[in-house]
């Protein structure tokens, strides 16, 4: 017996069908270890030795794996083609060094670029050995990360309260949209004109001819800067008599685009399909592990992480004859078309994203597939087959216009475009960020010489136009041009961003707030080397170079850790005066804008004598007056999460970070919206242990009145009477937000549940739901009915995919299995459900865990037991270690760059 080990159950199922009974295929759900979230677990004083945690799942991956492999011939490592997938190998192999049960059994690593039977063994008979370069890589990106999250974070938190996080090419990306909108914000608009004549040719034709040069000059775009001016050439085209003077026409082609990488594909995914970069990956995850189509598994597309935009010669040939049957002969090139990668710092060798057999039009497996599945299959297989087909052929004409005013001659320009041969954009073509107006029509036939009619003449007033905000789309383009990042990571990055609120969308538009921009220029002002777009992509490709074996990772490591380290024992020593004065410099126009009047926007309009400047308080940034406490304005900023009117919210008193809502009618104590350490919430009075309640998620603190400020105060709440017990069912508020309450049971509202207008039908049905054991323990969501997948086919008990507090779950009722981080609970099937739990059964998890806390703690010291912790390397102890700073929030902000 073989074993073989991959990362998902999905993808275990489908290689087992392929391989056979000689072999056993294992999934290890993604990484089976991890530094623990913790000062040490990177330690630069022991040369970078980085411990690493055996968790419980992958504890059990692990003890799994351990036992399948006793008496086996050999073990197969056949995780992803990636820097990811062989350090996932690697994790296994090292793991089950630690546990001694490897001993010399042969270990094997093969690698695929798609999910097919001929692919699967194809690489079974080209086995090699673990590329320890590819790991050193991995290694070396990881403790970057971990380094600058983990020691950056806690300096954010001690000079800047409010802020989260901070990571190596999370905080560029940043930068990025910040950038942008301070160049939207300093942007001075420009008044143009533009003159467009509409002529006539002697046959009736009918054209527009836009006025490009007076007296011999040529007159550029922004030339005509006044109405008076426009008015003057106006006069003088109404008088004039016009003459085409020359018209030229030129063949032109357009050439098809190469197929899909992962960042082409995130870009049109988000233009076309308005799909964020990580449902885009979610979905193509699923395609490329594979699809149940006609009762057999298949895998879909190749691998979907990759820079390369080449073609195996195979799958070019098969794209030409889908060409040509499907569109006909006229539409296949000569020759196949060969494309190469022009992304700075792409370095992985595998083929551009394809589908895995071209005959598989979309329209036929259109209808094994969910709607979102099914669209984005289509737009790679037309990518796909369009990257291969015949160029476009297009002829462009250019009319040159005189119009002679008496010795005036004033020079117009009109140009056309025809597609003479469609080609590729007969199926497909790219779509932009940011549409120009360039469809130019076709211009009627004319010759140099012929006189033209005037039918009207417009003067039109035009402004200049802010560059645009990024979209996720261009922004992943930005990127990708660059270098800062690698695109496998670019979803990840971009919905950390929107995690902690330092982005928001709006209008499909990256917008910077307030929180986020206050990191960036706390971040330019004191580490702005490691903000610098130029530094971080010179740090992608020595990245990229430790995995071609041409420089060591532990030199890299040291000659990052010994500035970074010294940039971050300068901060130590900064005073607030220091942080403030960086801050309102470089905020300046966006926190206090010109007001237009010509006035000073930095007077405080209480005293009119003092200068607003920003301030940091107990709950984020503030605007306050210099001559405080004297004039006591204030005003927030929407990063301290309770946002004000703009126009001081505290110009009689008040303390920064709170806005005052008005009197409880009741108690006559001052209701209050404050943001905490966890978020906004609302106050009821002053004192020890002041009545509070959180905001919901979902709900903007912006909205927040005093009435409804006096809803949350007054929870819990009774909303109903359950039907049985004739007890009280109430409604609140908990540490995993809103839910439902009868006695001892427990149950989460859903996300379209509002905690403060739920009804009573609705919250019974939610209680009795939960007793009757639809849903599992007390868990976020947990009440959600989810979504059915369908009876097992052996116990008939109905299966379905809940939303849990420790993520989505598939449950029949009695047995639980969380789902693996690689498969996404609106793709999952009924197929890969029946198998997870069946697993699960297998390792003992037969029964549901009991309900309550108690249960819960007593399983806690088993938890323990059962890490297990590991070094690259024996070392002393870490100093790093001793370190007394530390929170989890800012590991994870590490892990997410």
């Amino acid at each position: 017996m073989k074993v073989v080990v991959v990362e998902s159950p999905a993808k275990a199922k489908t290689i087992n069908k392929y391989l056979g009974k000689d072999y056993e295929v294992l999934a290890s759900f993604g990484h089976i270890r991890d530094l623990p979230a913790k000062d040490g677990s990177v330690d630069p004083d022991a040369d970078f030795r980085m411990v690493w945690t055996l968790e419980d799942r992958g504890s059990k991956r692990v003890s799994e794996i351990a036992k399948a492999i006793k008496g086996a011939e050999k073990l197969i490592l056949a995780t992803d083609p990636d820097r990811e997938g062989e350090a996932i190998s690697w994790h296994v192999v090292e793991a089950l060094r630690e546990k001694r049960v490897l001993k010399d059994l042969p270990v094997e690593r093969v690698t695929f670029n798609a999910i097919t039977k001929d692919a699967v063994q194809k690489a079974m008979s080209q086995p090699r050995e673990i590329d320890q370069a590819l790991v050193e890589a991995y290694l070396a990106r990881r403790a970057l990360d971990y380094l600058v999250g983990f020691t950056l974070s806690p300096v954010l938190w001690r000079k800047l309260p409010g802020a989260r996080s901070a990571g190596r090419v999370q905080s560029v990306a940043l930068r990025l949209v910040c950038d942008r909108e301070l160049e939207i914000e300093t942007f001075k608009t420009q008044e143009y004109w533009s003159l467009i004549a509409t002529l006539a040719t002697k046959d009736g034709g009918v054209f527009d001819a836009r006025l490009v040069g007076a007296d011999g000059k040529k007159i550029q775009r922004l030339d005509i800067g006044s109405g008076a001016e426009a008015e003057a050439f106006k006069r003088d085209l109404e008088l004039a008599t016009f003459l085409v003077a020359n018209i030229e026409a030129k063949p032109a082609k357009r050439h098809p685009y190469p197929p899909f990488t992962t960042s082409t594909l995130q870009q049109e995914a988000s233009r076309k399909l308005g799909l964020a970069p990580a449902q885009t990956m979610r979905i193509a995850q699923r395609l490329y592990e594979g699809v149940d189509i006609g009762g057999e598994t298949v895998g879909l597309i190749t691998y979907m992480r990759t820079d390369g935009v080449d073609m195996a010669p195979e799958a070019v040939q098969a794209v030409r004859r889908v060409i040509g049957k499907e569109y006909g002969e006229r539409y296949v090139p000569g020759v196949p078309r060969k494309y190469t990668t022009k992304a700075k710092n792409a370095q992985e060798a595998h083929e551009a994203i394809r589908p895995t057999d071209m005959s598989r039009l979309p329209k036929y497996v259109a209808k094994y597939l969910e709607p979102e599945q099914a669209k984005l299959y289509d737009l790679i297989w037309t990518r796909t087959v369009a990257s291969q087909m015949e160029s476009a052929e297009l002829e462009r004409t250019t009319a040159d216009v005189t119009a002679q005013v008496g010795p005036r001659k004033l020079d117009l320009r009109a140009t056309g475009q025809v597609v003479k041969f469609d080609g590729f954009l007969t199926l497909y073509n790219e779509s932009k960020d940011d549409e120009a107006d360039d469809d130019e029509g076709r211009l009627p036939p004319m010759k140099a010489g012929d006189p033209l009619e005037r039918r009207r003449i417009a003067a039109g007033q035009h402004f200049t136009e802010p560059p645009p905000r990024y979209s996720e789309a261009s922004l992943v383009k930005r990127m990708e041009e660059l270098g800062i990042g690698r695109p496998s990571t670019y979803a990840a990055v971009l919905q950390t961003l929107r995690d902690r609120e330092y982005v928001k969308i709006e209008k499909k538009r990256l917008v910077p707030e307030d929180k986020g921009r206050i990191v960036i220029a706390f971040l330019e002002s004191f580490f702005r080397r490691y903000v610098e777009y130029d530094f971080t992509a010179d740090l992608e490709e020595q990245l990229d170079r430790i995995s071609n074996s041409e420089i060591d990772w532990k030199q890299v490591l040291r000659d990052f850790w010994q500035d970074f380290s010294a940039a971050i024992g300068e901060t130590k020593e900064l005073r607030t005066t220091e942080v403030l004065d960086a801050l309102n410099e470089l905020l300046g126009p966006h926190i206090f804008p010109d007001k237009g009047d010509g006035s000073n926007p930095r007077t405080c309009p209480t005293c009119g004598a003092g200068q607003l400047s920003l301030k940091l308080g107990k709950f984020g940034a503030f605007i306050g007056c210099s001559n405080y406490p004297e004039c006591k304005y204030t005003r927030q900023l929407a990063a301290s999460g309770v946002e004000g009117d703009g126009e001081g919210t505290s110009e009689n008193g008040g303390t920064p970070g709170v806005k005052v809502l008005g009197d409880d009618p009741e108690t006559g104590l001052q209701v209050t919206l404050r943001d905490g350490r966890f978020g906004p919430f609302v106050q009821l009075g002053e004192g020890e242990k002041p009545k509070r309640s959180s905001i919901p998620k979902g709900m903007s603190p912006a909205l927040i009145d005093l009435e409804k400020a006096l809803k949350l105060l007054s929870l819990p709440r009774t909303v109903a009477v359950h039907p049985e017990s004739g007890e009280p069912i109430l409604a609140s508020i908990g540490r995993y937000g809103p839910y439902v309450q009868h006695g001892k049971t427990y149950a989460n509202l859903g996300k379209d549940d509002d905690v403060l207008e739920i009804g009573a039908n609705r919250a019974i049905d939610l209680i009795v739901a939960k007793e009757s054991g639809a849903g599992g323990g007390f868990r976020r969501g947990a009440a959600d009915p989810g979504r059915a997948l369908g009876a097992d086919p052996e116990s008939g008990k109905p299966i379905v995919v809940k939303a849990g507090r420790f993520g989505p779950y598939v449950t029949d009722g009695e047995t639980n299995a969380t789902l693996p981080r690689a498969v996404a609970a609106e793709a999952v099937t009924l197929d890969e459900a029946i198998g997870l739990l069946n697993a699960r059964r297998a390792m003992g998890g037969s029964k549901k865990p009991a309900r309550g806390r108690k249960t819960a703690a007593k399983k806690a010291p088993a938890k323990k037991a059962a890490t297990k912790k590991t070094a690259t390397k024996p070392a002393a102890k870490s100093t790093v270690a001793k370190k007394t700073t530390t929170r989890k929030a800012s590991a994870k902000a590490a892990k997410a760059g």
